[in-house]
């Protein structure tokens, strides 16, 4: 009886890390998500993994939203011992390669101009256009950031 309960809870959950994994040609995009803001916050960030399947660079060059004025490509890299952030005109996945956005520092995404404030169990759609490949249309779930970051990382188990 345990035994059949722990594996009915095995499949929803690999159900519903599977719902969290969207493809575009040759990429893999892995549980994005969105890190709670306080009621007036104007900003929020959006962080996901995307895996390129093939051996030439892939480059995401845009992105939009309905829950924000504009979405803009940010990285953040530490310049003379202080952490700045700074827009990007793209994100580059070099083939064979997997790009992890976490919070904390590196690539991510800006919400910029919030209609609304994310608050952890909602989900949103967004909207990704890469170079060659075009644009998907992917669901962003609002998680703290150690629930994200450690669900991405869980995705690259179950799909090797």
């Amino acid at each position: 009886m345990l035994r059949t309960f722990f594996f009915a809870c095995l499949l929803i959950l690999a159900g519903q890390l599977a719902a969290h994994d969207f493809h575009l040609a040759d990429l893999r995009l892995v549980h994005p998500f969105a890190t709670p803001t306080p009621p007036s916050a104007q900003v929020g960030a959006v962080y996901f993994d995307i895996s390129n399947e093939s051996n030439t660079p892939a480059r995401l060059v845009s992105a939009r939203a309905n829950i924000a004025d504009k979405v803009e490509l940010h990285d953040m890299a530490m310049d003379e011992g202080i952490m700045k952030m700074r827009q990007v005109s793209q994100i580059e996945i070099a083939g064979k390669e997997t790009l992890k956005m976490r919070p904390g520092g590196g690539y991510h995404l800006m919400l910029i101009g919030l209609q609304e404030s994310l608050t952890a169990g909602d989900s949103f759609p967004l909207w990704l256009t890469f170079e060659q490949e075009g644009e998907i249309r992917v669901d962003v779930w609002v998680e703290e950031a150690s629930e994200g970051g450690a669900a991405a990382d869980a995705h690259h188990h179950h799909h090797h």
